[in-house]
Protein backbone atom coordinates (compact mmCIF):
# COMPACT_ATOMS: atom_id res chain seq x y z
CA UNK A 1 0.00 0.00 0.00
CA UNK A 2 1.06 3.21 -0.80
CA UNK A 3 2.89 5.81 2.15
CA UNK A 4 0.84 9.10 1.61
CA UNK A 5 3.20 10.95 4.66
CA UNK A 6 6.63 9.75 5.17
CA UNK A 7 6.54 11.21 8.61
CA UNK A 8 3.17 11.29 10.79
CA UNK A 9 2.96 10.73 14.63
CA UNK A 10 0.31 8.88 16.12
CA UNK A 11 -1.30 9.94 20.00
CA UNK A 12 -3.35 7.60 22.53
CA UNK A 13 -4.40 10.24 24.69
CA UNK A 14 -5.49 9.76 28.54
CA UNK A 15 -6.40 11.76 31.07
CA UNK A 16 -2.69 11.94 32.77
CA UNK A 17 -0.45 11.67 29.67
CA UNK A 18 0.12 10.40 26.00
CA UNK A 19 2.00 7.68 24.45
CA UNK A 20 2.76 9.46 20.95
CA UNK A 21 4.70 7.03 18.10
CA UNK A 22 6.55 8.79 15.53
CA UNK A 23 6.59 6.81 12.41
CA UNK A 24 9.52 7.84 9.48
CA UNK A 25 8.97 6.20 6.31
CA UNK A 26 12.24 4.27 5.41
CA UNK A 27 13.40 4.30 2.18
CA UNK A 28 15.54 1.70 -0.50
CA UNK A 29 17.34 -1.20 2.11
CA UNK A 30 16.55 1.22 5.16
CA UNK A 31 13.79 0.02 7.69
CA UNK A 32 10.98 1.97 8.66
CA UNK A 33 11.46 3.58 12.05
CA UNK A 34 8.83 3.45 14.98
CA UNK A 35 9.68 5.51 18.20
CA UNK A 36 6.76 5.39 21.06
CA UNK A 37 7.68 7.88 24.25
CA UNK A 38 5.25 8.72 26.77
CA UNK A 39 4.14 12.53 27.58
CA UNK A 40 1.97 14.11 30.37
CA UNK A 41 -1.18 15.52 29.23
CA UNK A 42 -0.18 19.46 31.19
CA UNK A 43 0.29 23.00 28.83
CA UNK A 44 4.08 22.39 29.31
CA UNK A 45 4.18 18.40 28.23
CA UNK A 46 2.69 19.21 25.04
CA UNK A 47 4.66 22.06 24.15
CA UNK A 48 7.53 20.14 24.48
CA UNK A 49 5.96 17.90 22.03
CA UNK A 50 4.98 19.97 19.37
CA UNK A 51 8.91 21.53 19.31
CA UNK A 52 9.81 17.44 19.14
CA UNK A 53 7.70 17.09 16.39
CA UNK A 54 8.54 20.18 14.78
CA UNK A 55 12.40 19.04 15.10
CA UNK A 56 11.26 15.74 13.59
CA UNK A 57 9.57 17.63 10.91
CA UNK A 58 6.48 15.45 11.49
CA UNK A 59 3.38 16.43 8.84
CA UNK A 60 0.77 14.76 10.47
CA UNK A 61 -0.64 13.98 13.82
CA UNK A 62 -3.44 11.19 14.10
CA UNK A 63 -5.16 11.26 17.44
CA UNK A 64 -8.39 9.70 18.46
CA UNK A 65 -11.27 11.43 19.86
CA UNK A 66 -11.41 10.80 23.78
CA UNK A 67 -13.54 12.51 25.43
CA UNK A 68 -12.52 15.81 25.99
CA UNK A 69 -8.27 15.09 26.74
CA UNK A 70 -8.12 15.93 23.03
CA UNK A 71 -8.78 19.08 22.72
CA UNK A 72 -5.29 20.57 24.61
CA UNK A 73 -3.10 18.37 21.96
CA UNK A 74 -5.25 19.52 19.09
CA UNK A 75 -5.60 23.14 20.10
CA UNK A 76 -1.71 23.42 20.89
CA UNK A 77 -0.42 21.25 17.95
CA UNK A 78 -2.91 23.21 15.35
CA UNK A 79 -1.87 26.23 16.26
CA UNK A 80 2.01 25.21 15.51
CA UNK A 81 0.80 24.33 11.63
CA UNK A 82 0.59 20.48 12.22
CA UNK A 83 -2.24 18.62 10.06
CA UNK A 84 -4.13 17.71 12.55
CA UNK A 85 -6.55 14.40 12.17
CA UNK A 86 -9.13 13.63 15.04
CA UNK A 87 -10.07 10.29 14.44
CA UNK A 88 -13.50 8.54 15.16
CA UNK A 89 -12.64 5.69 17.64
CA UNK A 90 -15.46 3.50 15.91
CA UNK A 91 -13.85 4.11 12.27
CA UNK A 92 -10.55 3.25 13.57
CA UNK A 93 -11.48 0.17 15.00
CA UNK A 94 -13.25 -0.99 12.21
CA UNK A 95 -10.26 -1.20 10.59
CA UNK A 96 -8.91 -4.76 10.81
CA UNK A 97 -4.82 -4.76 11.73
CA UNK A 98 -2.49 -6.62 13.88
CA UNK A 99 -3.92 -3.99 17.08
CA UNK A 100 -3.21 -6.69 20.01
CA UNK A 101 0.39 -6.65 19.23
CA UNK A 102 0.93 -2.78 18.52
CA UNK A 103 0.11 0.13 20.68
CA UNK A 104 -2.82 2.35 20.16
CA UNK A 105 -0.84 5.03 19.22
CA UNK A 106 1.98 2.74 16.82
CA UNK A 107 -1.82 2.15 15.03
CA UNK A 108 -2.70 5.16 14.51
CA UNK A 109 0.54 6.13 13.55
CA UNK A 110 0.12 3.75 10.35
CA UNK A 111 -3.33 4.45 9.66
CA UNK A 112 -2.34 7.81 9.11
CA UNK A 113 0.83 7.10 7.13
CA UNK A 114 -1.51 5.49 4.45
CA UNK A 115 -4.03 8.21 4.53
CA UNK A 116 -6.65 5.19 5.80
CA UNK A 117 -7.71 7.82 8.48
CA UNK A 118 -10.75 10.18 8.02
CA UNK A 119 -10.92 13.30 10.41
CA UNK A 120 -13.97 14.52 12.35
CA UNK A 121 -15.47 17.78 12.06
CA UNK A 122 -13.46 20.77 14.32
CA UNK A 123 -14.86 23.76 13.53
CA UNK A 124 -12.74 27.37 13.91
CA UNK A 125 -12.38 28.85 17.48
CA UNK A 126 -15.18 31.13 17.37
CA UNK A 127 -17.72 27.82 16.38
CA UNK A 128 -16.01 26.03 19.20
CA UNK A 129 -16.61 28.71 21.84
CA UNK A 130 -20.79 29.37 20.59
CA UNK A 131 -20.61 25.53 20.94
CA UNK A 132 -19.43 25.70 24.56
CA UNK A 133 -22.20 28.38 25.25
CA UNK A 134 -24.58 26.64 23.60
CA UNK A 135 -24.42 23.20 25.49
CA UNK A 136 -23.83 24.77 28.67
CA UNK A 137 -27.43 26.38 28.37
CA UNK A 138 -28.88 23.45 27.28
CA UNK A 139 -27.42 21.41 30.63
CA UNK A 140 -28.54 24.20 32.88
CA UNK A 141 -32.33 24.20 31.03
CA UNK A 142 -32.70 20.56 31.59
CA UNK A 143 -31.39 20.85 35.26
CA UNK A 144 -34.27 23.52 35.76
CA UNK A 145 -36.30 21.16 34.31
CA UNK A 146 -35.43 18.65 36.75
CA UNK A 147 -35.59 21.22 39.66
CA UNK A 148 -39.31 21.62 38.77
CA UNK A 149 -40.08 18.09 38.80
CA UNK A 150 -38.04 17.89 42.29
CA UNK A 151 -40.86 21.01 43.06
CA UNK A 152 -43.49 18.94 41.88
CA UNK A 153 -42.60 15.57 44.13
CA UNK A 154 -42.21 17.88 46.79
CA UNK A 155 -46.37 19.31 46.67
CA UNK A 156 -47.19 15.49 46.67
CA UNK A 157 -45.67 14.83 49.18
CA UNK A 158 -47.63 17.58 51.04
CA UNK A 159 -50.81 16.20 49.28
CA UNK A 160 -51.16 19.06 47.06
CA UNK A 161 -52.54 18.56 43.92
CA UNK A 162 -51.23 21.86 41.92
CA UNK A 163 -50.19 19.94 38.85
CA UNK A 164 -53.59 18.50 37.89
CA UNK A 165 -55.12 21.66 37.26
CA UNK A 166 -51.92 23.88 35.33
CA UNK A 167 -50.39 23.15 32.13
CA UNK A 168 -47.08 23.75 33.93
CA UNK A 169 -45.72 24.84 37.56
CA UNK A 170 -44.05 27.79 35.73
CA UNK A 171 -46.79 29.93 35.24
CA UNK A 172 -47.12 33.90 37.14
CA UNK A 173 -49.91 32.04 38.88
CA UNK A 174 -48.24 29.31 40.41
CA UNK A 175 -45.28 31.10 41.07
CA UNK A 176 -47.56 33.58 42.74
CA UNK A 177 -49.37 30.57 45.12
CA UNK A 178 -46.25 29.07 46.26
CA UNK A 179 -44.67 31.91 46.94
CA UNK A 180 -47.40 33.07 49.12
CA UNK A 181 -47.50 29.11 50.57
CA UNK A 182 -43.80 29.83 51.62
CA UNK A 183 -44.70 32.80 53.58
CA UNK A 184 -47.25 31.51 55.57
CA UNK A 185 -50.43 31.31 54.21
CA UNK A 186 -52.87 28.58 53.94
CA UNK A 187 -56.18 29.07 53.17
CA UNK A 188 -56.90 27.37 49.87
CA UNK A 189 -59.59 29.86 48.43
CA UNK A 190 -57.16 32.87 48.98
CA UNK A 191 -54.37 31.03 47.61
CA UNK A 192 -56.77 29.98 44.36
CA UNK A 193 -57.69 34.06 44.19
CA UNK A 194 -54.27 34.39 43.10
CA UNK A 195 -54.88 32.76 39.91
CA UNK A 196 -54.42 35.09 36.65
CA UNK A 197 -55.84 35.14 33.18
CA UNK A 198 -57.82 31.81 32.20
CA UNK A 199 -56.88 29.76 35.17
CA UNK A 200 -59.62 32.19 36.85
CA UNK A 201 -61.63 29.68 35.30
CA UNK A 202 -60.73 27.00 37.35
CA UNK A 203 -60.85 28.78 40.87
CA UNK A 204 -63.19 26.28 42.96
CA UNK A 205 -60.96 23.08 41.44
CA UNK A 206 -57.73 25.08 42.03
CA UNK A 207 -59.24 25.42 45.67
CA UNK A 208 -60.03 22.17 46.14
CA UNK A 209 -56.78 20.68 44.58
CA UNK A 210 -54.70 23.32 47.64
CA UNK A 211 -55.90 21.40 50.05
CA UNK A 212 -53.19 19.58 51.95
CA UNK A 213 -51.20 19.28 55.19
CA UNK A 214 -48.28 21.87 53.94
CA UNK A 215 -45.79 22.36 56.56
CA UNK A 216 -43.05 23.92 57.42
CA UNK A 217 -40.53 21.51 56.19
CA UNK A 218 -42.74 21.43 52.59
CA UNK A 219 -42.39 25.66 52.95
CA UNK A 220 -38.63 24.94 54.00
CA UNK A 221 -37.81 22.73 50.94
CA UNK A 222 -40.15 24.92 48.15
CA UNK A 223 -38.01 28.13 48.82
CA UNK A 224 -34.79 26.13 47.75
CA UNK A 225 -36.36 24.80 45.07
CA UNK A 226 -37.81 28.33 43.53
CA UNK A 227 -34.26 30.01 44.22
CA UNK A 228 -32.66 27.33 42.59
CA UNK A 229 -34.92 27.67 39.56
CA UNK A 230 -34.11 31.67 39.95
CA UNK A 231 -30.16 31.05 39.93
CA UNK A 232 -30.60 28.80 37.09
CA UNK A 233 -33.22 31.40 35.18
CA UNK A 234 -30.52 33.63 35.63
CA UNK A 235 -27.51 31.87 34.38
CA UNK A 236 -29.99 30.99 31.19
CA UNK A 237 -30.19 34.56 30.40
CA UNK A 238 -26.39 35.37 31.03
CA UNK A 239 -25.72 33.12 28.55
CA UNK A 240 -28.02 33.72 26.03
CA UNK A 241 -27.23 37.38 25.78
CA UNK A 242 -23.43 36.07 25.27
CA UNK A 243 -25.03 33.68 22.77
CA UNK A 244 -26.47 36.65 20.89
CA UNK A 245 -23.73 38.69 21.13
CA UNK A 246 -21.16 35.73 19.58
CA UNK A 247 -24.51 34.90 17.04
CA UNK A 248 -23.97 38.26 15.06
CA UNK A 249 -21.47 37.07 12.06
CA UNK A 250 -24.08 34.64 11.81
CA UNK A 251 -27.68 36.46 11.98
CA UNK A 252 -27.99 36.05 8.42
CA UNK A 253 -28.69 32.48 8.77
CA UNK A 254 -30.13 32.33 11.95
CA UNK A 255 -33.03 34.19 11.09
CA UNK A 256 -33.30 32.63 7.33
CA UNK A 257 -33.57 28.92 8.88
CA UNK A 258 -35.73 30.96 11.78
CA UNK A 259 -39.07 30.81 9.53
CA UNK A 260 -39.16 27.20 9.10
CA UNK A 261 -42.31 25.87 11.22
CA UNK A 262 -40.63 24.03 14.47
CA UNK A 263 -37.13 25.72 14.04
CA UNK A 264 -37.41 28.89 17.37
CA UNK A 265 -34.76 30.36 17.98
CA UNK A 266 -33.53 28.46 20.56
CA UNK A 267 -32.92 25.85 18.36
CA UNK A 268 -31.12 27.96 15.58
CA UNK A 269 -28.65 28.40 17.64
CA UNK A 270 -28.00 25.01 18.17
CA UNK A 271 -28.02 24.48 14.35
CA UNK A 272 -25.57 26.83 13.69
CA UNK A 273 -23.20 26.00 16.94
CA UNK A 274 -23.21 22.27 15.84
CA UNK A 275 -22.19 22.77 12.41
CA UNK A 276 -20.82 26.06 12.21
CA UNK A 277 -23.11 28.04 9.89
CA UNK A 278 -21.32 26.64 7.07
CA UNK A 279 -23.41 24.53 4.88
CA UNK A 280 -20.66 24.84 1.88
CA UNK A 281 -18.72 22.06 4.06
CA UNK A 282 -21.58 19.30 3.33
CA UNK A 283 -21.50 18.26 -0.36
CA UNK A 284 -25.18 17.63 -0.48
CA UNK A 285 -28.37 17.73 1.49
CA UNK A 286 -28.05 13.97 2.21
CA UNK A 287 -24.04 14.53 3.40
CA UNK A 288 -25.52 16.81 6.42
CA UNK A 289 -28.41 13.97 7.57
CA UNK A 290 -25.81 11.64 7.40
CA UNK A 291 -23.42 13.42 9.36
CA UNK A 292 -26.25 14.35 11.99
CA UNK A 293 -27.83 10.62 12.18
CA UNK A 294 -31.18 11.16 10.51
CA UNK A 295 -30.40 9.25 7.74
CA UNK A 296 -31.47 5.54 7.68
CA UNK A 297 -28.45 3.46 7.78
CA UNK A 298 -27.40 0.12 5.34
CA UNK A 299 -26.74 -3.19 6.68
CA UNK A 300 -27.74 -5.29 3.93
CA UNK A 301 -26.22 -9.18 2.90
CA UNK A 302 -27.63 -11.50 0.37
CA UNK A 303 -30.61 -9.15 -0.44
CA UNK A 304 -32.22 -8.98 3.33
CA UNK A 305 -31.90 -5.49 5.51
CA UNK A 306 -30.51 -6.42 8.87
CA UNK A 307 -30.73 -3.29 10.06
CA UNK A 308 -31.53 0.16 8.79
CA UNK A 309 -30.80 2.03 12.00
CA UNK A 310 -29.69 5.54 12.36
CA UNK A 311 -25.65 6.46 12.86
CA UNK A 312 -24.85 7.90 15.97
CA UNK A 313 -24.65 11.54 15.55
CA UNK A 314 -24.47 14.76 17.39
CA UNK A 315 -26.37 13.88 20.80
CA UNK A 316 -26.89 18.15 20.87
CA UNK A 317 -27.68 18.43 17.14
CA UNK A 318 -29.93 15.19 17.61
CA UNK A 319 -31.60 17.13 20.50
CA UNK A 320 -32.40 20.21 19.09
CA UNK A 321 -33.48 18.76 15.89
CA UNK A 322 -36.06 16.61 18.37
CA UNK A 323 -37.52 19.74 19.79
CA UNK A 324 -38.05 21.37 16.29
CA UNK A 325 -39.64 18.22 14.85
CA UNK A 326 -42.26 17.58 17.81
CA UNK A 327 -42.80 21.45 17.54
CA UNK A 328 -43.46 21.20 13.16
CA UNK A 329 -45.30 17.96 13.84
CA UNK A 330 -47.92 19.59 16.70
CA UNK A 331 -48.01 22.49 13.77
CA UNK A 332 -51.51 23.46 12.26
CA UNK A 333 -51.28 23.15 8.32
CA UNK A 334 -47.99 22.98 7.31
CA UNK A 335 -46.49 20.64 5.38
CA UNK A 336 -43.99 19.28 8.14
CA UNK A 337 -47.20 18.47 9.77
CA UNK A 338 -48.52 16.56 7.15
CA UNK A 339 -45.56 14.55 6.57
CA UNK A 340 -45.25 13.66 9.89
CA UNK A 341 -48.55 12.27 10.56
CA UNK A 342 -48.44 10.83 6.86
CA UNK A 343 -45.42 8.62 7.98
CA UNK A 344 -46.75 7.99 11.54
CA UNK A 345 -49.47 6.28 10.04
CA UNK A 346 -47.31 3.52 8.43
CA UNK A 347 -43.89 3.20 10.11
CA UNK A 348 -44.80 4.53 14.04
CA UNK A 349 -44.04 8.03 16.18
CA UNK A 350 -40.30 7.18 16.07
CA UNK A 351 -39.92 6.81 12.76
CA UNK A 352 -42.09 9.67 11.81
CA UNK A 353 -40.07 11.67 14.24
CA UNK A 354 -36.65 11.32 12.84
CA UNK A 355 -37.73 11.54 8.99
CA UNK A 356 -39.16 15.33 10.09
CA UNK A 357 -35.25 15.83 11.59
CA UNK A 358 -34.29 14.98 8.28
CA UNK A 359 -36.82 16.80 6.33
CA UNK A 360 -35.82 20.11 8.37
CA UNK A 361 -31.99 19.64 8.18
CA UNK A 362 -33.04 19.13 4.25
CA UNK A 363 -34.49 22.28 4.28
CA UNK A 364 -32.08 24.07 6.17
CA UNK A 365 -29.38 23.08 3.62
CA UNK A 366 -31.59 23.90 0.83
CA UNK A 367 -31.93 27.20 2.37
CA UNK A 368 -28.31 28.01 3.15
CA UNK A 369 -27.09 27.75 -0.58
CA UNK A 370 -30.16 29.29 -2.15
CA UNK A 371 -31.09 32.62 0.36
CA UNK A 372 -34.62 32.18 -0.26
CA UNK A 373 -37.38 32.35 2.44
CA UNK A 374 -38.78 28.92 4.04
CA UNK A 375 -41.93 28.56 1.46
CA UNK A 376 -44.25 26.07 3.25
CA UNK A 377 -45.65 23.36 0.55
CA UNK A 378 -49.12 23.29 2.61
CA UNK A 379 -50.57 20.52 4.50
CA UNK A 380 -52.61 19.10 0.96
CA UNK A 381 -49.36 18.80 -1.27
CA UNK A 382 -49.55 15.28 -1.36
CA UNK A 383 -53.28 15.23 -2.25
CA UNK A 384 -52.52 17.69 -5.12
CA UNK A 385 -49.35 15.52 -5.67
CA UNK A 386 -51.30 12.57 -6.66
CA UNK A 387 -54.77 13.70 -6.46
CA UNK A 388 -56.08 10.07 -8.19
CA UNK A 389 -54.47 8.01 -5.55
CA UNK A 390 -56.22 10.49 -3.64
CA UNK A 391 -59.86 9.70 -4.50
CA UNK A 392 -59.25 5.90 -4.79
CA UNK A 393 -57.61 5.77 -1.28
CA UNK A 394 -61.30 7.82 -0.31
CA UNK A 395 -63.19 5.28 -2.09
CA UNK A 396 -61.76 2.45 -0.43
CA UNK A 397 -62.04 3.68 2.98
CA UNK A 398 -65.89 4.00 1.94
CA UNK A 399 -66.38 1.25 0.73
CA UNK A 400 -64.75 -0.67 3.65
CA UNK A 401 -67.61 0.52 5.77
CA UNK A 402 -70.10 -0.74 3.34
CA UNK A 403 -71.12 2.01 1.09
CA UNK A 404 -71.42 2.35 -2.69
CA UNK A 405 -70.27 5.38 -3.96
CA UNK A 406 -70.94 6.99 -7.58
CA UNK A 407 -68.61 9.95 -8.41
CA UNK A 408 -69.82 12.51 -10.85
CA UNK A 409 -67.57 15.50 -12.09
CA UNK A 410 -68.61 19.12 -10.27
CA UNK A 411 -69.95 21.43 -12.26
Amino acid sequence: MDVVHERCAGIDISKADAKVCVRVQGRGRRRTEQSVRTWGATTGQILALRDELLELRVGLVVMEATGDYWKPFYYLLEDAGFEVVLANPRRVRAIPGRKSDVSDAAWLADLGAHGLVAGSLVPPPPIRELRDLTRTRTAIIRERSREYQRLEKVLEDAGLKLSTQTSSLTLVSVRRMLEALVAGERDPRVLAEMAQGQLRNKIPALAEALVGRFTEHHAFLVRLHLDLIDRHTEAIEELTGRIDAQMEPFRGFHTLICTIPGVSTLVADVVVAETGGDMSRFPTAQHLASWAGTSPGSNESAGKVKSSATRPGSPHLKGALGVAARAAARSKGTFLSARYKRIAARRGPMRALVATERSILVTIWTMAHTGELYADLGADYYRRRNPERSKQRALAQLRALGYQVTLSAAS
